[in-house]
């Protein structure tokens, strides 16, 4: 039956999805992972909840069902990864994630059998690898995006590491992260049954803190330690794969190890590069032209296909090759650097930081002023307004720059907002 006129909770549930930044365009593709994913009765229910975090009183209070009752529906829920449930000081809050980095890849982070996940990843692959809808909604919309790169730690001279800062070491966020887990990495899982998939480990991409704790919690991924962390991070930098995180310096929710072949984010990098789909790190290859030999290892290297080889206009070697970086589309990931075995490329600063959000809830108001949906973030009528996060929802409109207030209040027509933006200094 076609999307549009399927009048169902599933209908509901994908207009509760696009209220937030990160959304689902609807399709038929879409409504089919939802079924899989929901029965029509959790559709409903989940489409009811708010965007912010809520306890279980506030859930019944929002279904009009006894606590009892809610916090079996819960449960329920958290146990197959649609909500995340985070225990901090003896209460419990909730957060229905979005599909991406959210209950799409859970789904797939883990061997099951309550569900058909070889049906389920030809669902995924379908709706994020040929209808392109959604990828270009995940990726391209606005400035601010859901993940960045973090710099391949190796590749760092002594000279780099003077300019890197904590947040943007993959090593640093394994180490400080309260919880650690290790799951499927949802994308070559996904890709394993189109029988597209590399042979990149399965079992290494990470997931830290709030939701680590929920994930360990329920069996989607396996708690690590320190040390076991960074040696998962110690054999992605062996197998050339790529550290993209969450968009954030504080608190990293998730850091998966790509290949350029099956993920999704390297997939959007190549697809709309010249869009930035994906924050870069701060540093940028430069090629020493003296020293590099043509050899090709960082064009067979590189994700995105930044590198490539073009001709090095000598007149006594006519056929000798050289390396070029197209600067506009490279990440600053760094693994160009590392398999060159002639010292022909290294790491530079780029002229230019690239700003990191300082938290999830920084970047999502981020997110949601350039593309929209700040109204969906700040009165979400299907609960009672929480006043803390509105205080916090306000301290980051008043810290942004004049343009992005200017497009808050554009979008925020209130005259307490207008009256914030124009006479408070922070």
């Amino acid at each position: 039956m076609s999307h549009t006129t399927l009048k169902s909770g599933y209908t509901e549930l994908v207009d509760r999805l696009n209220r937030f930044p990160q959304g689902a365009p609807p399709s038929d593709t879409l409504y089919k992972i939802l079924q899989i994913l929901f029965s029509e009765r959790e559709a409903q229910l989940v489409a009811l909840l708010p965007i912010k975090p809520f306890t279980a009183d506030k859930a019944s209070r929002v279904w009009k069902m006894n606590l009892t009752e809610t916090q079996k529906v819960l449960d329920e829920l958290s146990s197959r990864a649609i909500l995340v449930d985070v225990e901090w000081q003896g209460r419990t809050t909730y957060t229905l994630p979005p599909p991406m980095a959210g209950f799409f890849e859970f789904s797939m982070m883990r061997l099951r059998g309550d569900v058909d996940q070889k049906v389920l990843g030809e669902l995924f692959y379908q709706y994020l690898n040929v209808e392109e809808e959604f990828i270009r909604e995940l990726f391209v919309r606005g400035e601010t995006q859901l993940g960045r790169v973090f710099v391949h730690e190796p590749a760092l001279s002594s000279e780099n590491i003077l300019h890197v800062l904590d947040y943007e070491r993959a090593s640093e966020v394994i180490q400080t992260a309260s919880v650690r887990g290790v799951g499927v990495c949802y994308c070559r899982h996904k890709m394993l049954h189109m029988s597209r998939n590399c042979d990149a480990p399965l079992d290494i991409c990470m997931t830290f803190n709030g939701t680590a704790q929920s994930l360990t919690r329920h069996g989607y991924a396996r708690a690590v330690d320190v040390r076991e962390g960074l040696d998962l991070l110690q054999q992605a930098y062996e197998r050339n794969l790529v550290q993209f995180g969450e968009n954030v310096r504080q608190r990293v929710n998730f850091i998966c190890n790509c290949c350029g072949c099956c993920c999704e984010a390297m997939i959007a990098a190549r697809r709309f590069g010249m869009l930035n789909p994906v924050h870069t790190s701060n540093f940028m290859p430069v090629i020493d032209e003296d020293k590099c030999n043509g050899c090709g290892k960082c064009v067979n290297a590189c994700p995105v296909e930044a590198m490539t080889l073009v001709s090095s206009n000598d007149a006594h070697h006519p056929k000798m090759k050289k390396a070029k970086v197209a600067e506009d589309i490279c990440l600053g990931c760094g693994v160009c650097v590392r398999v060159c075995s002639h010292e022909g490329l290294a790491l530079r600063s780029r002229p230019q930081r690239v700003i990191t959000p300082l938290n999830s809830v920084h970047r999502t108001v981020m997110m949601a002023i350039e593309r929209g949906d700040l109204q969906n973030l700040l009165f979400d009528n299907r609960v009672l307004w929480n006043h803390r996060a509105l205080a916090a929802v306000l301290g980051v409109i008043l810290r942004l720059p004049p343009i992005k207030q200017a497009m808050a209040s554009e979008q925020f027509k209130s005259r307490y907002v207008e009256y914030l933006l124009t006479h408070i200094e922070v």
